[in-house]
């Protein structure tokens, strides 16, 4: 992981280098399909129908990569979605709880050019994710989050944010609401719900 996080925070630095070369300053006047990547961080928490189910917040974090395509030749309207990974969770007293997810949003976006070559960029739309791992940790032991009684696979939810682009160096800021019912127990409801900044590149 420590290897992986390297090599991207050294793209994010490096790649406005080759952007500039290959798709030049920002601009809402062309068609174009785009794609980028994004790295950040989540701040997550997990919200339930009973006190026993809900946490505080757990930072963790998100890396992934995006494609978009502008769907008007007059309007600044775009389609995005793209594959993260993200890991979400929370805390409940010395009980820390792991849910790390594949994340495929479909979002929404509308630009409103505010300055030469800068943008700000609001969305909504929703998203669907499946879990590949995670732990529950209390002292010294520790378990799958999804063993039977906690936590299911699936997810889903819709989020909400403002990016702002400058050039092709993009930063976002929002949030996610969990939709769906996380909890593996009859009469219990338990839903992601986190906080998200990312920054990256678009190309």
């Amino acid at each position: 992981m420590k290897k992986l996080l390297v090599t991207l925070m050294t793209l994010v630095l490096t790649a406005p280098v080759f952007a500039q070369m290959n798709s030049g300053t920002f601009s809402f006047s062309q068609d174009k399909l785009y794609y980028g990547f994004r790295i950040g961080f989540v701040t997550s928490h997990i919200s339930g129908d009973k006190p026993v189910e809900a946490t505080s917040s757990k930072t963790g974090i998100n890396i992934g990569a995006i494609i978009g395509l502008k769907l008007s030749t007059t309007t600044p309207i775009f389609l995005e979605s793209g594959l993260s990974f993200v890991s979400k969770g929370g805390k409940r007293g010395d009980e820390k709880i792991g849910l790390n997810y594949l994340e495929l949003p479909i979002v929404v976006k509308y630009g409103f050019e505010v300055a030469d070559k800068v943008a700000v960029l609001p969305f909504f739309g929703p998203y669907l994710s499946m879990a590949i791992g995670g732990k529950v940790k209390e002292g010294g032991d520790s378990h799958s989050s999804f063993n039977s009684g906690y936590y299911t696979h699936p997810d889903m939810g819709f989020k909400l944010g403002c990016g702002a682009e400058y050039s092709n160096i993009y930063v976002e800021l929002g949030y996610e609401f969990g939709a769906a019912n996380i909890a593996d127990a009859g009469g219990v409801d338990a839903h992601n719900n986190s906080f998200f900044m990312n920054f990256g590149v678009n190309f």
